[in-house]
């Protein structure tokens, strides 16, 4: 199976994004792996890293968030240029127990 060339993990807790990456390099799917702390420095990223190389294939987003949380993130992220959005999956994810979360 062929490598993602760049993912993109979107997580206001250390921890996981630490876990993420430890999955991903033991896993070895992606050839470079991006981090951002909430849904703003998401979409600098996006917007420094697309259309490009290290333009993210695959974004794992956190629903709740500081500053910008996933949510937030999904609708500044359909305003992008079609360039800054190209074939991207965007997985959402959350720990938090609460169904109220996802009705968002």
């Amino acid at each position: 199976m062929p490598k993602i060339t760049c993912a993109l993990l979107v997580d206001d807790d250390t921890t996981a994004n630490f876990l993420n990456k430890r999955l991903f390099q033991k896993l070895d799917v992606a050839e470079k792996l991006l981090v951002a702390l909430n849904g703003l420095e998401a979409l600098q990223l996006l917007q420094a890293n697309c259309p490009g190389p290290e333009c993210p294939q695959l974004i794992l987003l956190d629903i709740n968030m500081p500053v910008m949380d996933g949510f937030e993130f999904l609708k500044a992220y359909e305003q992008l240029e079609l360039a800054q959005r190209q074939s991207v999956v965007i997985i959402m994810l959350t720990t938090s127990l609460n169904p109220m979360m996802l009705k968002k």
